[in-house]
């Protein structure tokens, strides 16, 4: 499958498998890792930003960059040895945006954040692009930032931006936080409904926010990817400890972790093959309806 920007997927094994993968290659054909060797910035100077799509619209499967694989393919999330879905809590269905993260960003979890008070949740930074074009998985798409809400999971500071692609028809009307609150009302409300409360059908408790759930402003969020770009790249010069994190790259030539395109070949070669998708289990459609605290 093709991808944007010259990026393109390899899946490997069956969709909604455990096995799964979904490996990336660059516009020469070579592999490489989407956490790693895709840059932060699509147009540095205008605060564009790279953005790989985990999570379609409207889709359930938890699909994320698997940091702790070789080559960092997508992967379908695991809890107790099953897969991972999100639950529709109403009036929500599945993710309510394309839902992904931004390359070359690391969210250090030795790092206590200033501004929450709590340290990273050790994944690369995660975005909610709000375009009206859904996405698919693996695709490679470059975002104007527009704001930042600070989730609090389980004592972890999770950031998530709030972006539009650079391609929506609109996207010239979107250059900061409030242009989503007149432009898509009830949009930024919902956002913060659907994290508060998307675990709770798994018994977990209502998620917390810094900053009583308000929305940060551009030049905010843009100095958080900043940040947590600092992060990634102490990361990957191995000046942090990574813990179980997989830093096997093809591009940051001063990396101590970058490897050759026969070795990322063999890690691919070594994925199962490509066959048809699992079916998704009828329960992932169930509705969940419950008071709001």
């Amino acid at each position: 499958r093709g991808g944007m920007a010259g990026y393109s997927v390899e899946e490997r094994a069956a969709p909604h498998s455990l096995e799964y993968r979904l490996f990336f290659k660059d516009g020469a054909g070579r592999y490489i890792s989407p956490f790693h060797d895709i840059p932060i910035y699509a147009d540095a100077g205008k605060n564009v930003f790279n953005m790989v799509v985990e999570v379609p619209r409207w889709t359930n499967a938890k699909m994320e960059i698997a940091t702790k694989d070789p080559l960092n393919p997508i992967k379908q999330d695991v809890k107790k040895g099953k897969l991972r879905y999100v639950a529709n809590v109403f009036p929500h269905k599945g993710y309510i945006w394309n839902y992904g993260a931004i390359p070359q960003t690391w969210e250090d979890p030795g790092h206590k954040d200033e501004n929450t008070g709590c340290c990273g949740d050790n994944d690369p930074i995660d975005v909610c692009e709000i375009g009206s074009k859904v996405c698919s998985r693996g695709e490679v798409i470059k975002v104007k930032v527009l704001g930042t809400l600070a989730l609090i999971d389980e004592g972890e500071t999770d950031w998530k931006i709030i972006a539009i692609n650079v391609e929506d028809p609109e996207a010239d009307n979107y250059n900061d936080i409030n242009d989503v609150r007149r432009m898509k009302p009830g949009y930024l409300e919902a956002t913060v409904d659907w994290f508060r409360r998307y675990k709770v059908p798994d018994g977990k408790p209502e998620n917390q926010f810094a900053f009583n759930g308000e929305f940060k402003d551009k030049d905010f969020a843009v100095n958080v990817i900043k940040s947590t770009h600092e992060h990634w790249k102490a990361l990957i010069a191995k000046k942090t400890d990574g813990g179980e994190i997989n830093c096997t790259n093809l591009t940051v030539s001063d990396s101590p972790f970058c490897c050759s395109q026969e070795c990322a070949k063999a890690t691919v070669d070594a994925a199962p093959p490509c066959k048809a998708a699992n079916p998704i289990p009828p329960e992932v459609d169930k509705w969940f309806y419950y008071q709001k605290n």
